[in-house]
């Protein structure tokens, strides 16, 4: 156990670090950008002592070294600064749309993973017959096709011809549990969709590597069923490279929504950040990158932590 928590402190270490090198990364990649953030603000007919003013208000003038660590002293107290654009502060604006954000992915992992797992079982246990030929076709089907393709394709069919569900995905406060639910179908099963195949095919995988196992041979020879064998014995023994494939496919849920905020005109991380890169609101960019970088290594971290604690052979070493 002492050898697991070694490994697990070496992670969140890890972590840390690589989060921090990744807001140097942001913070560069927005500085390398041309133009000119006083003149896009202020518009072609700015005079100079207006940009110049502008600048120094903005702190422009500074090296680009010290605004960065002035920008990172901010995000580690909680500030993420102003918006460029309306002079709205970013953390409050992020705490919003983060929690749209999260409530269509909790949405969608609801769906995609208990969905993956049993479709992985099913193709297990009718490995190389039908019902595994016909999930695995489907799931291919569903991985080859884009983000925007299988979403203005479900508009189509259940938006526009039936008109059983709202094309445009607006929610608001006043909304109940309900109405937020009906208004995030499309773009959850849209996500649900594109992450379930990948899913199914490593459940499916590591179901089957376990398989190959000497005490599997043993549970069939006692007259165990199939089905039970898969559930009972294979399944936990193959949960640790599911849970490694779960968490990777949960990050991709919260960092890879931008394509399918704007299709649906959602009001989340992904459609805040479109409509500031438009407007060349850079700390916005930058606060909105950095937040996404912080979820996808911490659900990797999270993914690396539960593989460990999940191995035998790391909690007992001999």
């Amino acid at each position: 156990m002492t050898h697991a928590l070694v490994l697990v402190a070496q992670r969140i270490a890890l972590g840390c670090l690589l989060l921090l090198a990744v807001s140097a990364v942001i913070f560069a990649g927005t500085e390398i950008l041309p133009g000119d953030v006083a003149q896009s603000i202020l518009g072609r007919g700015a005079t100079p002592e207006s940009l110049s003013n502008l600048r120094q208000e903005l702190g422009l003038n500074e090296p680009a070294v010290v605004r960065y660590f002035h920008w990172l002293g901010g995000v580690l107290q909680g500030d993420l600064g102003n918006a460029l654009s309306s002079g709205a502060s970013i953390s409050e604006a992020i705490g919003y749309r983060l929690a749209n954000t999260l409530f269509l992915a909790a949405f969608a992992a609801v769906l995609s993973i208990p969905l993956a797992v049993l479709l992985g079982l099913v193709a297990v246990r009718y490995k190389d017959r039908f019902p595994d030929k016909l999930i695995s076709a489907s799931t291919l089907a569903s991985i080859s096709l884009p983000e925007f393709f299988i979403g203005y394709l479900l508009i189509l069919v259940f938006g526009v011809k039936l008109g059983w569900l709202p094309t445009v995905s607006i929610v608001n406060e006043n909304m109940n549990f309900a109405e937020r639910l009906t208004a995030i179908i499309l773009p959850g099963v849209t996500l649900t969709l594109v992450v379930l195949a990948h899913m199914m095919r490593m459940t499916r995988a590591a179901i089957l590597n376990v398989i190959e196992a000497a005490y599997i041979e043993t549970a069939e020879l006692k007259g165990l069923g199939r089905f039970k064998i898969i559930y009972k014995h294979a399944l936990p023994n193959a949960l640790s490279p599911i849970v490694n494939v779960v968490m990777l496919n949960m990050a991709y849920l919260i960092v890879g929504v931008v394509v399918v905020e704007v299709i649906f005109v959602y009001p989340g991380m992904g459609q805040y950040l479109v409509d500031h890169v438009a407007k060349r609101d850079v700390p916005v960019v930058q606060a909105c990158g950095l937040v996404f970088a912080a979820i996808y290594i911490l659900l990797n971290l999270l993914a690396d932590v539960i593989s460990i604690l999940t191995n035998p052979r790391l909690l007992y070493p001999k």
